[in-house]
């Protein structure tokens, strides 16, 4: 990968912050799940409609095809911009859904569903940890029995982001009741408003209920909505995850560039109780250095994998690095910002807009969980890109 700037890439980079400064919502998100899903909807088209959907997404189906520097540049402008950030509504069918859809789908599957998550009308959530199988994906129990041309599925997902706003789901189900681990598991497209679907709310510690348990009541999806095979689910699921751990969190790892500037900002402005700024504690200060080269070999990974996609169509187990360190170091990032604010990190109103930075430090432990745990990264790490022999 060329990682030089023509000229062909700064006119881009231009175009990119001038559309961005002229498009860019002035207003803040909503903080109600379905007014902020309807703000969600309507920053999607705008960006579709301006030609800026799905910047990862091949052309041939609507996306920019942009690779390599200009992906980076992308993201880095819209960082500057202020843009909305990829929210949970929009995450799952934009970095989920599509790019499985888009490697593994039918033809039929990609023409109904690929042009409605890149224009805001189809919102996805993901279907599959379970009560027992959270992280463990290859424990789930949810059973999906063939019924004639229907897949009757009975069961309970839970830790569902966004269920009530969500026009799809990823579900994944047990297809084969005889078989164990990663056989026999099926992954299916789930319409959220099939009749036999419950979706109750779970109250986070940030005062939010955007996680949900979701139950099944002998739902009846078509088989027609099967990606891949029944009983091959587990291959899909892996197509799934890459792209979540590979790519998606390419944002994230940009984003941290800039949050880290925040933070010395912070530190430069806000004094200790004795009067100095928290930027003179040798302690501090070496931790901001640290994060700043954290977030130096961050962006280099991001290059390596999209270097690695191009030649490859899709990510591999390396993604599990890059998400182990991008949650790693947004943890470390929060816990030293609420060190420099002392006992202002406690003046929390359950809301983002309340203290951004006690919300984040928050939201930071759904990291270490979100997308497979930390301790899961590692088992791959160590299986699939070291290859060490497992533990006895």
């Amino acid at each position: 990968m060329d990682l030089s700037y023509s000229a062909e890439d700064i006119a881009f980079r231009e175009q990119a912050r001038t559309w961005l400064t002229e498009n860019v919502p002035r207003e803040p998100r909503p903080t109600d799940q379905f007014a902020a899903a309807a703000f969600d909807r309507e920053w999607q088209r705008r960006q579709y409609e301006g030609g800026w959907a799905g910047v990862n997404w091949p052309k041939e189906y609507g996306g920019c095809g942009l690779t390599g520097v200009r992906q980076i540049i992308w993201l880095e402008e819209c960082v500057r911009a202020g843009a909305p950030p990829t929210s949970t509504t929009t995450f799952f069918g934009l970095f989920h859904a599509g790019p499985t859809l888009i490697v593994r789908g039918s033809e039929a599957q990609k023409r109904l569903h690929l042009p409605r998550i890149l224009n805001g009308e189809s919102l996805w959530c993901q279907g599959f940890s379970e009560p027992g199988a959270g992280s463990d994906l290859a424990a789930l129990r949810t059973q999906g029995v063939v019924d004639g041309d229907h897949l009757v599925v009975r069961g309970h997902k839970t830790w569902t982001t966004s269920a009530p706003t969500a026009d799809y789901q990823e579900l994944l189900v047990r297809t084969d009741p005889q078989s164990k681990r990663h056989k026999g598991l099926t992954w299916v497209i789930c319409d959220m408003k099939l009749p036999g679907i419950e979706i109750r709310p779970i109250k986070t510690m940030m005062g939010e209920s955007e996680v949900n348990s979701t139950f099944y009541d002998d739902v009846r999806i078509p088989l027609s909505n099967v990606v891949g095979t029944i009983n091959d689910g587990w291959s899909v699921a892996m197509s799934t995850l890459a792209f979540e751990r590979g790519t998606a969190f390419m944002g994230d790892q940009i984003s941290l560039v800039a949050k880290v500037q925040k933070l010395i900002e912070l530190a430069s402005s806000t004094r200790a109780p004795d009067g100095k700024l928290v930027i003179e504690d040798d302690d501090i200060a070496y931790r901001l250095a640290f994060l700043k080269a954290e977030t130096v070999a961050l962006r280099a990974m991001t290059v390596i994998s999209l270097s690695r996609v191009e030649r490859t169509g899709q990510p591999g187990p390396e993604g599990s690095m890059m998400k182990l360190l991008v949650t790693t170091v947004n943890k470390l990032l929060n816990e030293t910002a609420l060190d420099i604010l002392g006992l202002r990190a406690l003046e929390y109103g359950e809301d983002r807009a309340s203290n951004p930075w006690t919300y984040d430090y928050l939201y930071s432990w759904v990291y270490t969980i979100a997308g497979g745990s930390s301790e899961i990264q590692r088992e791959i790490i160590a299986d699939r890109v070291l290859e060490l022999p497992r533990a006895r």
